[in-house]
């Protein structure tokens, strides 16, 4: 997850408050139930140390929220009496999350809304196709593509004449499936998505599929379910899409993770890896971290950090924050702070899930490591 979207977030000093919020139900108990959660939430704030300003522009947002925009909730991160981001959640919090701190709260985030790749489906037929961004914020039209109208349909017959159209129908096909992956490999690239799938003719995708770019054919999957024609989706076309995503995901932190156990630090050679907050904190001054790896249950998250104004401007302790140039640090949560150093350096962030790190002998210590843009050489003992 890269979290460049929440830029406006370090553009302006906190304290913050952040509330993670579940849906409202459109009968009068669940609005009942919805109003009782605003007010908690509120209150939460408040007792936290949360100013009335920042607090009302929670409580005007929270209550906004409605079943048909937010069916999973939302997240809502508010300063200075006004709320600054405000993002869909794609999975609804178990419970609300109210806190008022020096930095955003974001690794529920990374639970709730992250993680989710961005699918680019294609429904094709033997003529063109239709092109759909599935991610966080629903179905989105992505453009389409119309190859040579005819002749498109065999026929049954021997005839010489009719095997010559026959001929001329498959050229037509072969055509179409070209403009088709020319078209679909414009549109990944455009759309900044993470994978595809094709649905539709079984002649045409495979055909499509053959001649997409080594990159794209790469991350493309096929499914014989759904097609282009109107009517043609149906429940196991949506399953099939999301199976395809959540491959897609457990496959890149299986990923990340082998290359972790290869680059962790254990001997004294150069490593590609690190673990810890220390060695993390030491890392993010650099920006040297290319992807964060965080694991939500780690019992470092929570690890007191000082920072200054600036994201690099880290430290395990005071003292060594002040030499740093911050005359006055801040204590907050170590996986805030890496978390706002990740998304100021344009950082990947991967949430290890607890069921994929086996024995818990190779997750990162303490549930928090990273991936190094450049070998590092550890410093002597």
């Amino acid at each position: 997850m890269h979290l460049s979207f929440l830029q406006p977030l370090f553009e302006r000093p906190g304290p913050y408050a952040t509330v993670y919020f579940g849906p409202a139900h459109s009968d009068e108990s669940g609005a009942k139930q919805h109003e009782l959660s605003v007010r908690e939430a509120c209150r939460s704030l408040e007792q936290d140390g949360a100013d009335a300003a920042t607090t009302e522009a929670v409580r005007d947002a929270l209550t906004r929220i409605g079943p048909a925009e937010d069916p999973a909730g939302r997240v809502v991160f508010a300063a200075g009496g006004e709320v600054v981001l405000s993002h869909r959640l794609t999975r609804p919090p178990q419970r609300p999350i109210a806190c008022w701190a020096p930095l955003p709260r974001l690794t529920p985030l990374l639970e709730l809304a992250g993680q989710d790749p961005v699918c680019l489906v294609a429904y094709i037929d033997r003529t063109g196709a239709d092109f759909e961004l599935r991610g966080a914020t629903g179905p989105q039209d992505a453009g389409q593509v119309e190859g040579r109208p005819h002749p498109v349909h065999r026929t049954a017959s021997a005839d010489w004449s009719e095997r010559h159209f026959q001929l001329k129908v498959e050229n037509t096909w072969d055509h179409n499936a070209g403009e088709i992956a020319e078209a679909l490999s414009t549109a990944y690239e455009e759309s900044g998505a993470d994978l595809v799938v094709l649905a539709g003719d079984p002649r045409e995708r495979p055909a499509v599929h053959h001649r997409l770019p080594e990159a794209v054919r790469q991350v493309t999957v096929e499914t014989e379910h759904g097609g282009r024609a109107a009517g043609s989706s149906s429940p196991a076309l949506e399953e099939a899409i999301e199976d395809a995503r959540r491959q897609y995901t457990r496959r890149r932190v299986e990923e990340a993770l082998d290359r972790f156990r290869a680059g962790r630090v254990g001997t004294d050679r150069p490593t590609d890896a690190v673990e810890g907050v220390p060695a993390l904190v030491e890392a993010a001054r650099e920006h040297r971290i290319d992807t964060l790896l965080i694991r939500p249950d780690g019992p470092e998250l929570g690890r007191e950090t000082w920072v200054g104004a600036q994201p690099d401007q880290m430290a395990v302790r005071r003292t060594d924050a002040r030499t740093l140039g911050e005359s006055d640090p801040t204590p907050v949560r170590a996986d805030d702070a890496l978390l706002r150093a990740a998304a100021a350096t344009a950082a990947d962030v991967l949430i290890v899930p607890p069921e994929d790190d086996g024995d818990g002998s190779d997750i990162p210590t303490g549930g928090l490591g990273a991936l190094l843009r450049w070998t590092y050489e550890p410093a002597p003992a």
